[in-house]
């Protein structure tokens, strides 16, 4: 099963998606974390998001490019956290081109789906403010735009988070448990 959580910044969706993950019975559990540590900042946050998840039973993995490389068992469960970071990864990374980018995405996300019994990917609403931008970053966000648009199409399960709460586009959290179904969704 395939899920497509996303939104804006700070709205939840993180936390949403992490209960998602915490609700697949059995399943090894893996948290593939997208973020690049280049600076002092980065570290900081990178720092918080590891204590956050400490003791909630995920297994860490690094997942900055190339996802078709990760050493993941068959059958496990997984939270790539984000897509939107993963994307810049991948455009912005030295002699890439968007079309690269996007063919790494798209067959890093279907060994994803292939790999693991459930894949849970975090999205972002990155669309609405209406600012005129460079093409670097109209280029990004036309990448970023396809594919999450892709996985939405393909995904059993899409919620956009607003202000902690889940709207559900498709399919139902009870696909995820009991614990997923219901006000205990929303964001604390």
């Amino acid at each position: 099963m395939t899920a497509l959580v996303y939104g804006g910044s700070a709205c939840g969706k993180s936390a949403f998606a992490e209960r998602l993950l915490a609700a697949c019975p059995g399943a090894p559990k893996y948290y593939a974390a997208c973020m690049e540590p280049s600076g002092e900042e980065a570290f900081e946050r990178i720092r918080r998001h590891r204590a956050l998840r400490a003791g909630k039973g995920f297994a860490t993995v690094e997942a900055q490019r190339s996802l078709a490389s990760l050493p993941l068992p068959p059958g496990c469960a997984v939270l790539l956290e984000c897509l939107g970071t993963l994307t810049a990864n991948e455009l912005f990374a030295p002699g890439a081109t968007p079309e690269s980018a996007l063919a790494s995405l798209r067959g890093g996300l279907s060994f994803l789906a292939r790999q693991a019994e459930t894949l849970i990917v975090v999205g972002n609403d990155v669309f609405a403010d209406g600012m005129d931008y460079g093409e670097g970053t109209r280029t990004y966000l036309r990448v970023l735009a396809a594919v999450q648009r892709e996985l939405a199409q393909e995904a059993d399960f899409v919620a956009e988070i607003v202000c902690g709460l889940p709207i559900v586009h498709k399919g139902a959290p009870e696909l995820f448990g009991p614990s997923c179904s219901g006000k205990e969704t929303a964001a604390p």
